[in-house]
């Protein structure tokens, strides 16, 4: 593939932001310019020498705009290979004249279901004539420049600049690579609201695409390439956060961060959640964000150490300062006041993401998880146990405060690496116990890392599955439990029950299992 000359654009973005000056510099360099709309309406407001697409095919624009670009005569132009002769001939015959540049970007639709528009203004901003256009000359990129973004304004500029008004084959293949990617990704997204539209949990088409927010140093080692991708349904979180202060946010501090969220977001009263490695090292729930940091950062102060702090309401002054006490890697929450930012700045490595939301736990939506050759794909877990739902199994009832504080430790466990077990008191975890093989070793650790801290004495222990023998119920017992709450479905269920009577403590059952991999 040589380089090419350019001697003929056609234009027609959504996005105008820098178009007045590119098309300034393919005017001056004497390239012809078709063009569209909004788009030829700016660039002959700017005095830039344009052609209607309509004036070009010898064709009006039709139905409301749909029809336009779709013409033999604008795809032929750019389908056409330079160096086959039936192609020239075909093009001579009909009065062909080649596109040589395409600048092209899509209808809004992304941003328009992201604003919350309606089915019909959905509908109308998904672009028909752009990914043709878009495609066709990706697929004959060996002759045509398709540029699909203002980004890469500036790289066809300087190729046309170095090579007598032509660009290289290298370029023009990489810019291909990148229409179609984008062609691909537009697509995923109509797919996607479609789905949603529909009530289509699990399509027989999976089409999942995003754009590049940013590349990061590497992943979760340093021998891995990494980068963060937004796309799919708007979400409070990530995708949506704005970085006020601190250091460049890593592939953990991601993951981390989004499990920290996730979790925070579950509670209806200020709630802080503090994770270490996607699991929770303190959660609790209170009145107010600074008494809830104070309970969580007790259960486990040594691995919170250097953990993602999460709240579910604005950050104040008086948590702010609680929490710049801490070596924390980053803190993500709704908002900040003033006060809170100001103050949170003092530490500036420490990374500040604020949200404006947070995410609805009870929202539906897909999870993805690769494996090789293909994908797991399920629901979003929002599942959620009420008291209505809690069956006691035991001749000991709980006590309100009991009922309370299992219903907060099952929100909790739904959260944690599985075999999963919270002690909670009062609205906060005493103990967790995260990812073991076996369900007693999780009780083991929660009840031991409790010990060197809170104390499980008093508590409740939630299970995010069955206890599939006695053993980790006993445990919880001389950790000094009083209460557990757990899903039941065990063939030892009776086995399980009567230790709990012998005992003396409640147990409910939730018929609702929480299992996280």
């Amino acid at each position: 593939m040589t380089d090419n000359k350019i001697t003929r654009a056609l234009i027609s973005v959504s996005d105008k932001s820098g178009l007045v000056e590119f098309a300034r510099f393919l005017s001056e360099s004497n390239v012809a310019i078709l063009s569209t709309g909004g788009s030829a309406k700016m660039l002959r407001e700017a005095n830039i020498p344009v052609t209607e697409v309509s004036d070009h095919t010898g064709f009006p624009e039709i139905m409301d705009g749909r029809v336009k670009t779709l013409h033999p005569v604008i795809h032929g132009g750019l389908l056409a290979r330079r160096d086959d002769e039936k192609h020239q001939q075909a093009m001579s015959a009909h009065d062909i004249a080649p596109i040589d540049l395409l600048v092209v970007n899509l209808y809004p639709f992304e941003e328009t279901v992201a604003r919350g528009a309606d089915f019909e203004t959905c509908i109308e901003n998904i672009d028909i004539g752009g990914p043709a256009l878009i495609r066709g000359a990706a697929k004959n990129h060996a002759f045509v420049t398709v540029v699909t973004g203002p980004g890469d304004y500036e790289a066809v500029r300087r190729e046309m600049a170095a090579n007598d008004g032509g660009t290289t084959a290298d370029l023009r293949r990489r810019l291909a690579a990148k229409a179609y990617a984008r062609t691909g990704s537009y697509d995923a997204a109509i797919a996607g609201w479609f789905g949603r539209e529909l009530g289509e949990d699990l399509p027989e088409w999976m089409a999942a695409g995003g754009q590049m927010k940013q590349i990061l140093r590497y992943g979760e080692n340093p021998h891995q390439k990494a980068a963060f991708y937004v796309g799919g349904a708007a979400r409070p979180g990530l995708a949506s956060a704005a970085q006020v202060q601190g250091k460049e946010l890593s592939f953990n501090n991601l993951n981390d961060t989004d499990a920290a969220f996730e979790l925070v977001a579950e509670f209806d009263h200020p709630a802080i959640a503090i994770i270490k490695h996607a699991n929770p090292a303190g959660v609790a729930e209170a009145d107010g964000l600074a008494a809830a940091y104070r309970q969580a950062l007790a259960c486990d102060p040594v691995s919170a150490f250097g953990g993602i702090i999460a709240a579910n309401r604005v950050l104040d002054g008086e948590t702010a300062t609680q929490i710049a006490e801490l070596f924390a890697e980053v803190v993500i929450a709704p908002g900040a006041t003033n006060e809170a930012k100001e103050i949170l700045a003092a530490r500036k490595a420490l990374r500040v993401l604020l949200t404006e939301g947070t995410p609805d736990p009870l929202e539906s939506g897909l999870t993805l998880r690769s494996l090789a050759g293909g994908y797991l794909v399920q629901t979003r877990d929002t599942g959620r146990v009420s008291e209505r739902d809690l069956k006691t199994v035991t001749k000991h009832r709980p006590t309100p405060d009991e009922v309370r504080d299992m219903l907060f430790g099952m929100k909790v466990c739904k959260h944690v690496k599985s075999n999963a077990i919270v002690f909670a008191r009062d609205s906060a975890t005493v103990g967790v116990g995260a990812g073991q093989m076996s369900r007693v070793d999780s009780v083991r650790i929660a009840a031991h890392k409790a010990g060197e801290h809170a104390g499980t004495k008093g508590s409740v222990v939630a299970s995010d599955a069955f206890f599939p023998f006695p053993d980790g119920l006993l445990a919880a017992i001389e950790a000094g439990a009083t209460a557990a709450i757990q899903p039941g479905g065990s063939v030892r269920d009776e086995e399980i029950v009567a230790v709990a009577d012998k005992a003396g403590i409640a147990m409910v059952f939730t018929g609702m299992r929480h299992f996280r991999h």
